[in-house]
């Protein structure tokens, strides 16, 4: 064991030297070294490694060599003060502070921890409660220990919320979702309430507008901008206007019928007749149309609004630029291959009880709540075939569309029945629409960084101010640039709103089968397609790349909506 008088402090106190002859005090060994820098004097500095390892060599290879007669000076440890080490996030939002304590020299104080920050330029979301007690903790940690907290940490911009318009009176169609309740308590499937009007002055819509948000920043101060919320335009449309005291309110200016469209409401004139047959011929309203009874074989019905039918349609065709609501029954026959001989279009949403041997197509969505039968339906919305309760809604036969998905208590049929049905089949065209999108986008920040260059190119403006043509193209240029930008953060939302349609494409729309499944139904969504070869219970029908999945676990919707 060496003597321990062979280590002592420098002169300035800074550093432990060693002094000893090879011959009279060797060999030894590192941990020799280690236990005289164990010592209460020099056990708070800094072991030098390297060095106490070269000493340790150059002993032994001296060790009795002539030369080992001389005696051998080597600085083994020293003084050091506290470190700090801030390590900030790639997207600057996040700040960790490192703390380690000294070996003997000056401990870490918090006005040394504030020049350091500055010098990283860390000045926002700082937390002063964390950097007190990273202080507190670094006063407990021997020479050398290290301690370590996020202490600033920034703000994410909260996006603008997008307007909405919120409708505050129900339409026909939801008459079928709404049947009355009898005094014993049972409920009345035939008997769907009143008939849905207003009147002048009754409020229709709300529109809640779009928010700015709130800009964010993060740890060196920079602003992060927010996204503004997509507005929505709100329009007074026939018997309607705004409230005189509030822009963002629609009511009614007259009586009638409300029907929904993509701006707001209109108020329609009701034509109401018993039935439609040879007797009245064939019928076209600008309005809205109400037939307490049936359409008769071979009769056309053509509305600028909703046609509601309370009884049935039979083998006719209905055409409307609203909703069109049939109480009971949708009824045709199979003339030949793919062709009824009941036709039904709407602009808006088509409903009824049951449908067979019929053509449906619809922009809005579809909802059948019993039975749709051996009949080919079509939709740029969903395609609902189920009660209120959940319990019962046929789908059998024909061909289903929905783009929007599709939900049903029970597809096919024990006889397997040939039943094809199709959703989700637009992806590819929404793919290509978002790269159009992201090319337009990026054309035009290229355009705005022409015109920055352009205008940065320009003399000092004492030599054009007095040109009025100069000052009419350079305001020229800044009227396009401001254009482009705004044509940019338009584009930009729309993108990104598109780009969350097409990421969660196959996982929003799917089909959803409440009870059953039956062999011999064809699936398809998106390229994906499968033909059941046997029956499948209560579960979600999904694209999952590529492939058909049956998710049984999946929680399986109550009731339909319309």
């Amino acid at each position: 064991m060496l003597d321990p008088e062979l280590l002592e402090l420098s002169s300035d106190k800074t550093k432990a030297e060693l002094r000893l002859i090879p011959n009279v005090n060797g060999p030894v060994s590192q941990d020799d070294i280690m236990r005289l820098l164990s010592l209460p004097e020099f056990s708070s500095l800094f072991p030098l490694e390297p060095a106490i390892a070269k000493t340790v060599a150059k002993i032994n290879s001296l060790y009795n060599q002539d030369d080992g007669k001389f005696e051998l000076f080597a600085v083994l440890a020293e003084r050091r003060d506290g470190t700090i080490a801030i390590e900030i996030s790639p997207d600057k939002m996040q700040a960790s502070l490192k703390l380690t304590a000294a070996w003997g020299g000056k401990q870490i104080d918090l006005p040394e921890i504030l020049t350091h920050l500055k010098k990283n330029n860390v000045c926002m979301g700082l937390s002063k409660l964390k950097i007190q007690a990273l202080l507190k903790q670094l006063g407990t940690l021997k020479a050398g220990e290290v301690c370590q907290s996020d202490i600033a940490q920034g703000k994410a911009p909260v996006n603008g919320l997008n307007a909405v318009l919120e409708r505050k009176v129900f339409l026909a169609r939801e008459r079928l979702l709404q049947p009355q309740e009898r005094e014993d308590g049972s409920v009345d499937m035939r008997n769907l309430g009143s008939l849905i009007v207003v009147k002048a002055n009754d409020l229709l819509m709300v529109k809640h507008p779009a928010t700015e948000g709130t800009p964010g920043y993060n740890i060196k101060g920079e602003v992060l901008k927010q996204k503004p919320g997509k507005d929505a335009v709100l329009q007074a449309g026939t018997g309607t206007d705004f409230h005189p005291k509030d822009p963002n309110k629609l009511i009614a200016t007259v009586p009638g019928q409300p029907v929904e469209t993509r701006t707001g409401m209109n108020v329609d004139d009701i034509l109401q007749l018993k039935d439609v047959d040879i007797g009245t011929g064939h019928i076209s309203f600008k309005g809205s149309i109400l037939i307490t009874g049936d359409v008769h074989e071979g009769m056309v019905v053509k509305s600028s609004g909703d046609i509601t039918v309370i009884g049935f349609v039979d083998s006719a065709t209905l055409e409307a630029e609203g909703d069109v609501t049939v109480s009971k029954g949708i009824i045709g026959r199979q003339i030949k291959a793919n062709e009824y001989s009941t036709n039904i279009h709407s602009q808006g949403q088509i409903s009824a009880q049951f449908v067979q041997y019929s053509n449906l197509v619809a922009k809005g969505n579809i909802l059948v709540t019993k039975q749709l039968l051996h009949s080919h339906t079509k939709t740029a919305g969903s395609l609902t075939v189920s009660d209120p309760s959940g319990r019962r809604g046929d789908l059998v036969g024909g061909v289903a569309r929905a783009e929007k998905g599709i939900t049903a208590v029970v597809i096919g049929a024990t006889a397997g029945t040939k039943t094809d049905v199709y959703c989700a089949m637009e992806h590819a065209e929404l793919k290509q629409d978002l790269k159009l999108l992201d090319e337009s986008v990026k054309a035009m920040v290229v355009a705005s960084l022409d015109i920055e260059a352009r205008l940065n190119k320009l003399p000092p403006k004492s030599e054009w101010q007095g040109d009025a043509a100069m000052i009419e193209q350079i305001k020229m240029m800044l009227d396009e640039k401001n254009r482009i930008m705004d044509e940019r953060t338009r584009e930009e939302l729309e993108f990104d709103t598109f780009k969350q349609e097409v990421e969660g494409y196959y996982e929003k729309y799917r089909i959803e089968v409440l009870k059953h499944v039956f062999l011999n139904v064809e699936l398809h969504i998106g390229p994906a397609n499968h033909r059941t070869a046997r029956e499948h219970g209560t579960c979600c029908i999904a694209n999952v790349s590529q492939e058909i999945n049956f998710d049984y676990n999946a929680k399986a919707k109550a009731a339909p909506t319309a």
